[in-house]
């Protein structure tokens, strides 16, 4: 097996190994990298890039970012972020934003997705259909 595919499988295992209850353990997370790092493993590099991946699409699966046209009242936020918390799970950090080129509607992306029904974005749906 080449170092690389060695090295990417053990920083998986390494990263399944530092999720607690399904969340990311930071200590443990510092704790890997600090041992790797102090390591004479010729494949360290390749692992802690591997592994650092594995963080960064982790915290971005547990990051969501709301925008809104106008300011939400707080009623609203909690809201918004107890059906993203049912939808993906506990751990989910919100940022709430506002954003007045929406021009009106809201904007939310968590990892990868994302749930737009502002008013720009229907236009620019529009103005791609002519």
């Amino acid at each position: 097996m080449s170092r690389a595919k060695q090295a990417k499988r053990d920083a998986k295992e390494l990263f399944r190994l530092c999720l607690v209850d399904g969340l990311l353990d930071e200590g443990r997370v510092r704790e890997v990298v600090r041992r790797v790092a102090e390591s004479k493993n010729r494949n360290r590099l390749k692992f802690l890039w591997h592994f650092r991946r594995l963080v960064k699409l982790d915290q971005a699966q547990h990051t969501a970012t709301v925008e809104n046209a106008t300011p939400l009242s707080a009623d609203m936020q909690a809201s918004i972020q107890s059906g993203l918390s049912h939808t993906y799970g506990p751990g989910l950090n919100t940022t709430f934003s506002h954003n007045p080129e929406l021009i009106g509607g809201t904007r939310i992306k968590v990892g990868s997705d994302v749930y737009d029904s502002s008013v720009k974005a229907r236009l620019a749906a529009l103005r791609a259909r002519f």
